[in-house]
């Protein structure tokens, strides 16, 4: 007497139970965490642009891209664009900028002359992009910090005349 028991039923229930089961918890959660009814307000560009503000915003020590300020206030002073712009590099040293207030290393640079040192600033140098980035500055504030950092490291130069 032989017992020819078939095994394949429980076996295949088995199965689909382990295949099933998990695709419906899957559907049920994704169903549980979107809803038809998801704020359209929340989805437009502003919205977003709000959430990511605080990452989109964060410095590391890159220059920053600013608005173009109102002319009515006029040129920023030279420790304005300083704080504003400048010492992301020149507190730290970034890229080789010479540290404002180490005077031997502004010495060979005052040595060339303010005009030098001004087209330097202008125009860019080295790792340095023009204006320090900030292509919205005048040249007047760009010559202004350059007097602030210059002469917080052992230079003379004289404040330069509004243009």
């Amino acid at each position: 007497m032989s017992t020819n028991t078939n095994k394949s039923g429980p076996t295949l229930i088995k199965l689909a139970l382990a295949l099933l089961v998990p695709i419906i918890v899957i559907v049920a959660l994704v169903k549980s965490f979107s809803s038809p009814e998801a704020d359209p307000a929340l989805l437009t560009q502003e919205a977003i642009e709000n959430r990511i503000a605080p990452v989109a915003q964060y410095n590391i020590g890159a220059p920053r891209i600013v608005a173009k300020q109102d002319e009515a206030t006029g040129p920023l002073t030279g420790e304005q664009v300083y704080k504003k712009l400048c010492m992301s590099c020149h507190d730290a040293g970034l890229a080789g900028a010479p540290k404002k207030g180490d005077d031997a290393t502004w010495a060979p640079r005052i040595a060339q002359g303010e005009e030098t040192v001004y087209k330097h600033a202008i125009l860019g140098l080295n790792g340095m992009p023009a204006k320090g980035g900030d292509a919205s500055l005048s040249d007047l504030e760009v010559k202004r910090a350059v007097v602030y950092m210059v002469n917080a490291s052992g230079g003379q130069f004289a404040e330069p005349a509004e243009e």
